[in-house]
């Protein structure tokens, strides 16, 4: 079944008035090919009522936001993100806070990966700083996503990669195999999972050391770029940083981030 232009642009005005997401009509094949199957499982015969439906609000928001979401995640994903952390920003933060611990926020964390190689990470640092606490928050605005997150168990790509890459954390901090792989409860532990859209308030309004807010505002416009980062900059301590993906930048939009490194930034005015 075609999706045609006018219930296409219904579709794509309840993405943004859901997640605040930004698509055109690129994306009619991927609405098309994820609507489908919630409509046969409603057993909703056209686009027409589906959208009424949609519209009428209820429990078909959750799967659809799930179905239109991107929920692309790996462990260790760029690697000159993970170097920074390891080499300058965990030991740099340490040292000027004593016993605190280190705040962070995994923002858009889709299925995990990305929360539990922190954690990971953290762990390790820890190994040499007995003193050395740390507590993550991550937060998606898919519960599918943040169900798989909470299972914690992988297979595919993403195991294989990290297996390759970083083998020793990959046997120290994973259980299972050949073809499932489970992360350790101590990993786990430190982690906490949470639904948030990164439009509306920070969660539980704690302040964070560390946002990693990474390959998620490619797909916000402009003024909802602005917005979010706003947003997030409410969650942040003084001298905290914020790590962006690798296709982002936000030096020609209004933020209250100046530019630090490649992929990392700071709140405008503080020293460095």
């Amino acid at each position: 079944m075609d999706l045609r232009d006018e219930h296409l642009d219904a579709v794509i005005a309840l993405v943004r008035q859901h997640t605040g997401i930004a698509m055109n009509e690129n994306k009619r094949v991927l609405l098309q090919g994820r609507l489908l199957p919630r409509m046969r499982a409603l057993g909703l015969a056209s686009y027409d009522d589906y959208i009424a439906h949609l519209r009428r609000g209820g429990p078909e928001v959750g799967p659809f936001i799930d179905s239109v979401t991107t929920n692309d995640s790996a462990f260790f994903r760029t690697p000159a993100v993970w170097w920074y952390l390891n080499d300058e920003f965990l030991a740099d933060w340490h040292a000027g806070h004593g016993g605190a611990p280190l705040r962070i926020w995994s923002a858009a964390a889709a299925t995990g990966e990305e929360a539990y190689s922190m954690a990971m990470l953290c762990l390790e640092f820890q190994r040499q700083h007995p003193d050395f606490r740390f507590t993550i928050s991550a937060t998606d605005i898919s519960s599918q996503a943040l169900d798989a997150a909470r299972g914690a168990t992988y297979r595919g790509r993403t195991v294989e990669r990290f297996a390759l890459t970083r083998p020793a954390l990959f046997r120290r901090y994973l259980a299972g195999g050949p073809e499932r792989w489970t992360v350790a409860p101590e990993v786990r532990a430190h982690v906490a999972f949470a639904t948030h859209n990164l439009l509306a308030p920070p969660p539980r309004r704690e302040h964070f050391d560390l946002v990693l807010l990474r390959n998620v505002l490619i797909y916000f416009d402009e003024q909802n770029q602005e917005r979010i980062l706003a947003q997030v900059r409410t969650a942040m301590r003084p001298g905290a940083r914020l790590v962006l993906g690798e296709q982002e930048s936000i030096t020609r939009i209004r933020t209250p981030f100046e530019f630090e490194q490649a992929h990392v930034y700071r709140i405008a005015g503080e020293p460095q």
